[in-house]
């Protein structure tokens, strides 16, 4: 395929860019779980430090955004967690449609098998969970321990997996999706504050006017973000978590591709610049080489860095602060909300996730991609345990109690580095005894025995 050179000209003074496996490093998800670790150290080193009183000081601080009368006042926690968070939900939405119309979401059987998985990594880490704490308030927390952290586990299995890992990440990536959808779905329904049902209406309205836009194969990104806008703030308004209508754009946004009788119209566009070149033509060439890209991806091309490598690590900076002395760490020890969480996380998905891709497949709804074996989909579900970015989400929303809160968040550091650390290990051990490449080796095949001679001639 032809790669396009850098578009516009050449500046004169050279600008020093990132090297070529920079690049590639900071494009995958290992980039991206890198820069969230980085956050999450600093919050837990901020929050353990002599300045650790300026930790909550900082993230409580008001800001407001208003014209007139009119204003929405949050504390800067608040606005990671309900603004910039909907823009991490609205790549997911993204993710799932454009996987459902064009990705590996198609195909039914290729579909079985993660999906089965997924829904027992929902249910059988919550059944755990509700083991340890079956009533009162703790009980509340079930959810903290359905989502797997799908940037943690890719970007591990990136920088520790076995090679040729792409069969199995596969794999963990449609998991994820599903996985993500049911999260959604259970914060959606169940850690929501008390509805308001004129701006819920509102809110209906707006997805109606999606579906509309949609409809009408409007292409252009403007009146989807304009009408997103708008239905984050009703959601808001509503009680229900605004990070919802985040999901709910990205899955309505139009992902499939235009035809090839509306691609090649942008051809004399590009005529008609080159013959005579001004700003006209030129804003009508972008136009309609952008109308060929679905508004999806085009949508998720521009967010998909901001979000990795921006809104997620400062999530973790806001979240992840929890102060870890002999006194919390005496009372996590024997807390069953903190040992509820860790368990359900390794435990629970490790169990889950495998009896149900076995439904899958022992059924015949399902296979596993070519080359992924038993022994890798049960190293994949221990991976699978790490739950970080969600996990931490729905903990701010399933407890008011501040000590409940401290002890969810060191039961998840606590089950996800466990999950991390088994996870990985078994990868690389049992990578590297079945491997996932076809063929198994990445050598050279064998010379035939001498003497090499060409067809048809003597000796």
């Amino acid at each position: 395929m032809t790669q396009a050179p850098r578009p516009g000209p050449a500046l004169r003074v050279s600008v020093p860019t990132l090297s070529p496996s920079s690049r590639l490093y900071m494009g995958t998800e290992a980039g991206g779980s890198a820069l969230l670790l980085v956050g999450t150290l600093l919050a837990l080193a901020w929050a353990n430090s002599p300045w650790a009183a300026g930790y909550d000081t900082f993230w409580s601080t008001p800001a407001s955004l208003g014209i007139g009368d009119v204003e929405l006042s949050m504390d800067l926690r608040h606005w990671v967690n309900d603004g910039a968070m909907a823009l991490f939900f609205l790549v997911v939405g993204l993710e799932i449609t454009r996987e459902v119309a064009t990705g590996e979401l198609r195909d039914r059987r290729s579909v079985a098998a993660p999906a089965l998985g997924a829904l027992g990594g929902l249910a059988v880490p919550a059944l755990v969970y509700l083991a340890f704490n079956p009533s009162g308030e703790a009980a509340s927390g079930w959810g903290i321990v359905m989502s797997t952290d799908t940037a943690f586990v890719l970007g591990v299995l990136a920088l520790f997996g076995p090679r040729c890992p792409d069969r199995l990440r596969l794999f963990l990536l449609t998991l994820a999706i599903v996985d993500d959808i049911g999260a959604i779905s259970v914060m959606a329904l169940f850690y929501s504050d008390e509805i308001v049902l004129p701006a819920l209406g509102v809110a209906g309205l707006l997805v109606v006017a999606l579906l509309v836009l949609r409809w009408l194969g409007v292409w252009k990104l403007t009146p989807y973000v304009l009408t997103g806008i708008a239905l984050w703030l009703a959601v808001h308004e509503s009680g229900v978590h605004a990070t919802l209508a985040g999901v709910l754009v990205g899955l309505l946004l139009p992902a499939r591709p235009p035809s090839r009788k509306e691609i090649d119209r942008t051809a004399a566009f590009g005529r008609a610049l080159r013959e005579d070149p001004d700003a006209s033509k030129a804003r009508s060439t972008k136009l309609a080489v952008a109308s060929t890209v679905p508004a999806n991806a085009r949508l998720q091309e521009s967010l998909h860095r901001y979000t990795a490598y921006l809104v997620v690590p400062v999530f973790g900076l806001a979240n992840a602060g929890v102060v870890l002395n002999a006194e919390t760490l005496r009372a996590a020890a024997t807390s069953t909300v903190t040992l509820g969480i860790a368990v359900a996380l390794v435990l629970g998905n490790a169990v889950g996730i495998t009896l149900g891709a076995f439904v899958a497949l022992k059924t015949g709804w399902g296979v596993l991609p070519g080359g992924v074996r038993w022994s890798h989909l049960m190293a994949g579900a221990t991976l699978a345990g790490i739950g970080f970015t969600i996990s931490l989400f729905i903990t701010d929303l399933a407890f008011d109690d501040e000590l409940l809160r401290e002890q969810a968040k060191i039961g998840i550091l606590l089950g996800s580095l466990t999950a991390a650390v088994i996870g990985t290990v078994l990868l690389r051990t049992l990578g590297e005894r079945f491997p996932l490449c076809s063929p198994a080796s990445d050598e050279p095949p064998s010379l035939p025995p001498r003497p090499w001679i060409e067809p048809g001639v003597r000796v």
